[in-house]
């Protein structure tokens, strides 16, 4: 039989970042919240995030803000270079500081995850509880499990990634998510703070792949490296190509950290084998279509975008206290999720834009366009830069 919710009760499928902190803002805007993960363990996959001062004042919005500036690493400025560490330019961020009243925080993704979990409380969340289906009516939704189950509410949200199955069964015809041609390496470094130098972080751009660096904590350095697969295809070292006959995902990095300089290639040799994994990067088709009726998604779900402009995680907070904002009222729930969808897509679409653009730009493979790209970045004007991080960082979240 199914359970019987309490009134005003959402089901919120993904206890990823992006599920916990709706659960949270939901919880805070006066809903009954349960939360469904598959993963018998509440553990979150990765390794850090930049939050950005957009994703700070979604945190402050929930009470959590200095809890990610005390468990992650401030960042106070960084370097544009090349891969043998030539400064391309300098920046901090004292200026945008200024102007948009909160920080930068760079943090690994389990201590976020941790401290959404600890506000969420772990009763609130089912694990071991893989979703099957839902059904929805004018009144509820209905969750079907994979062990029998059936969970009731009033609202349903899918959070459960990219692949999001909520999102498979609202749009039955829609393309699977594809290859987006790029590939990711990403660590973590234990006690290498020291090979940043006085730089927060770094960004590195060669021919056809890009990386960077990040301190993450008292002990921990983050570390990526975006590269192109059909450079990965290759055999040979030569002509800016990667092998792909390494063995394992640590030989890897090290065989492609090889063409950076000394301090970056310290801080991959450091990393152990367990901290550092590779990912493909997919992407889909935008759409405004998010959901219908009682049903909507909420972050990769709803908008997967390449992490190449470091908001990812930042959407789907902003995303979240956005969703609790419209349904802290009396609108009718079908009517406020249409109001939050709104509100998000052009925003969304618009970070998922920006991040293909970086992508290309990071991942220019001939001389001529990295000469071009590595000029622009030396000659914009500072406060070309400053202006559209302003604009990009002021948080478009309605006034609670």
């Amino acid at each position: 039989m199914p359970s019987v919710p309490s009134k005003n009760s959402a089901l919120i499928v993904g206890a990823g970042i992006g599920g916990l902190t709706a659960a949270l803002a939901l919880r805070r805007a006066g809903w009954d919240v349960r939360v469904f993960e598959r993963a018998v363990s509440p553990r979150e996959l990765g390794f850090a995030l930049l939050l950005a001062p957009n994703a700070m004042h979604a945190l402050g919005a929930l009470g959590l803000a200095d809890v990610a500036r005390r468990g992650g690493a401030i960042a106070t400025n960084g370097e544009m270079r090349r891969p043998d560490g030539t400064v391309l330019r300098r920046f901090d961020t004292a200026a945008a500081r200024a102007l948009l009243d909160e920080d930068a925080v760079c943090i690994l993704r389990t201590v976020l995850h941790g401290a959404l979990l600890d506000a969420v409380g772990l009763d609130t969340v089912a694990l071991d509880s893989a979703v099957t289906g839902f059904t929805s009516s004018h009144d509820g939704v209905a969750l079907t499990l994979a062990n029998g189950r059936t969970e009731s509410g009033d609202i349903l949200v899918g959070a459960d990634g990219v692949g999001s199955l909520i999102r498979r069964q609202l749009h039955p015809g829609e393309a699977a998510p594809r290859r987006s041609g790029l590939l990711a390496i990403r660590g973590v470094a234990l006690d290498e703070v020291h090979h940043l130098g006085n730089a927060s972080g770094a960004q590195y751009f060669g021919r056809g792949f890009e990386a960077g660096v990040a301190r993450a904590g008292e002990r921990e350095v983050y570390w990526y490296m975006s590269l192109r697969a059909d450079q990965l295809a290759r055999r040979s070292l030569g002509e800016g190509g990667f092998p792909i006959d390494s063995g394992s995902p640590a030989a890897l990095a090290e065989r492609c950290a090889s063409r950076f300089h000394e301090a970056f290639r310290a801080i991959v040799r450091a990393t152990r084998a367990e901290d550092l994994r590779l990912d493909e990067l997919f992407e889909r088709d935008l759409s405004d279509d998010w959901g219908e009726g009682r049903v909507t998604l909420l972050g990769d779900a709803a908008h997967p975008m390449l992490p190449h402009a470091g908001q990812g995680a930042a959407q789907a907070l902003e995303d979240a206290v956005t969703l609790g904002h419209v349904l802290r009222d009396t609108t009718p729930a079908d009517a406020a999720l249409r109001r939050y969808e709104r509100a998000r897509a052009a925003r969304t679409r618009a970070v998922v834009q920006l991040a293909k653009r970086n992508a290309r730009m990071g991942s220019i493979k001939s001389a001529a366009g990295c000469w071009m790209r590595d000029l622009v970045i030396r000659l914009v004007p500072a406060s070309v830069i400053l202006k559209s991080l302003v604009a990009f960082g002021r948080p478009p979240i309605p006034d609670s």
